[in-house]
């Protein structure tokens, strides 16, 4: 594929500081492993190919052991999320890691290890060729129970998400949803993170509210639709675990 961005221009920040209690585990949920190896090692191999070493780990729970896992064999960098405020806050404290020279900036999911570096790059390809602020990856799925709605107004315009937990009847019948990856001008995203409140009932600073304030304020917002919705699976249980371990051994035997 031609890269209509420059690489070395882009940085990647990998939300990892979680702990994932759904998993009913002390482990970080970043640190379960796939077929022997810990999760997180996926998207960070994942990300190089998009960014090089312009990679950044937002870590928390389990934080030193993390970095110990990741920085064998891997150059990145890392920031530490000490409280846990939401999505919102964890790339605020990855903001400061960012190099000067970077144009865009790819926010990707430590639990969602199916993600290809294709479908990343497409979507970037999307984002700069759209010349967009902020740019959203969503999937059609059947069943977006716990997954935040996109909003879209008459005008086929991204408006906002709305999460499972604040959606309203209507809502909760949408079925493209936000897959938690974004990519953003470095400019916007400083200024954009700044602005978002803790207005919901988790009382978080969520991620997805950069997105309805770019869509308030006028700037341009877009979306790219992935068209396998298996490689956004996002592991927050033992049983997403072992369906994500089965379509991996599936690829490795497709590759071998």
């Amino acid at each position: 594929m031609q890269n209509s961005f420059n690489t070395g221009e882009v940085a990647v920040i990998i939300l990892a500081a979680g702990l994932g209690t759904r998993m009913k585990s002390d482990r970080a949920k970043v640190l379960h492993e796939i077929l022997g190896r810990p999760m997180i090692l996926y998207i960070v191999e994942t990300a190089k190919k998009i960014a090089g070493n312009n990679v950044v780990l937002v870590i928390g729970n389990q934080a030193e052991k993390v970095r110990e896992i990741v920085s064998e064999g891997n150059d990145v960098s890392f920031a530490l999320q000490e409280n846990q405020l939401g999505t919102g806050h964890a790339v605020l404290c990855a903001m400061p890691e960012i190099p000067d020279h970077i144009d865009d900036i790819l926010i990707l999911c430590g639990d969602v290890p199916l993600i290809t570096a294709d479908t990343l790059m497409q979507f970037m390809v999307d984002h700069t060729e759209a010349k967009r602020d902020v740019s959203l990856l969503a999937v059609e799925v059947d069943n977006p129970k716990g997954y935040g709605r996109v909003l879209i107004d008459r005008d086929m315009n991204i408006s906002g998400i709305a999460e499972d937990a604040d959606s309203t009847k209507e809502q909760k019948k949408i079925r493209t949803i936000n897959s938690g990856i974004y990519c953003a001008g470095k400019d916007y995203l400083a200024d954009t993170l700044q602005k978002i409140r803790p207005d919901n009932m988790q009382g978080e600073f969520y991620l997805t509210d950069i997105i309805g304030i770019g869509y308030k304020e006028g700037k341009s917002v877009g979306a790219t639709i992935g068209s396998d919705s298996e490689e956004f699976i996002g592991v927050n249980t033992p049983d997403d675990l072992k369906t994500v371990e089965a379509i991996l051994r599936q690829r490795s035997g497709k590759i071998s």
